[in-house]
């Protein structure tokens, strides 16, 4: 019953993860002109807004498993959207970075990039989120043709560079992120099989 519901309404259910994405982004916004960030609100909503990517991209990368395993094949038109709002709080937690913490300054930001490997991965990772959204459109898609695909995999790389940016980003607390970093490896190892695809046949080992 429930699976016949979502199949009829998957619109609706789109709307409503919609308002799940914003939602937080409202809270925060709330949180900012109510001046309860803390005592570092530029950390507050960096990491927030950091961590929230995060979360989306691996809610994202469940879809697939999970339309799977419950045969609810429908669920995969929900993944596009979900890719965008991962690219959105990506947008935004950089732009937070670039206009609080270094006042806009371009050169510093390319200065903070060369010098922190943290930030430069994290670079890598938006850039790749970016090419994503801009060749998420149907009518793009169509036009790149098998090519999109080979695209679209990019984001097993991003899934690795972003916990790891994460991780490389504190200086101790490294509980949570050791955590995030465990989640993108065991949704990796669910696509082990089409993984392999992309290691040389002289070194690929055997996949059960």
């Amino acid at each position: 019953m429930v699976k016949t519901w979502v199949a009829r309404h998957i619109s609706t259910v789109k709307v409503m993860l919609h308002g799940a994405a914003l939602l937080p982004l409202c809270w925060l916004a709330w949180q900012t002109f109510s001046q309860q960030l803390g005592g570092d609100p530029v950390q507050y909503l960096t990491h927030f807004t950091g961590k929230g990517a995060l979360n989306l991209l691996f809610i994202t990368l469940l879809i697939s498993p999970v339309a799977k395993w419950i045969k609810w094949g429908f669920l995969l038109q929900t993944r596009r959207l979900l890719g965008l709002w991962v690219l959105a709080y990506a947008l935004i937690h950089v732009g937070i970075f670039w206009l609080l913490d270094l006042a806009g300054r371009i050169d510093l930001f390319v200065e903070e990039v060369i010098k922190r490997p943290y930030i430069t991965l994290g670079l890598i990772a938006l850039l790749l989120l970016i090419a994503l959204g801009i060749t998420s459109a149907n009518r793009i898609r169509r036009k790149m043709g098998r090519n999109w695909q080979k695209l679209h995999n990019w984001v097993y790389l991003i899934v690795l560079l972003v916990p790891i940016h994460y991780y490389w980003s504190v200086k101790s607390a490294v509980f949570e992120p050791t955590i995030y970093l465990i989640i993108a490896a065991l949704l990796l190892l669910l696509r082990r099989q089409k993984l392999m695809a992309y290691i040389p046949k002289k070194i690929r080992p055997k996949v059960a």
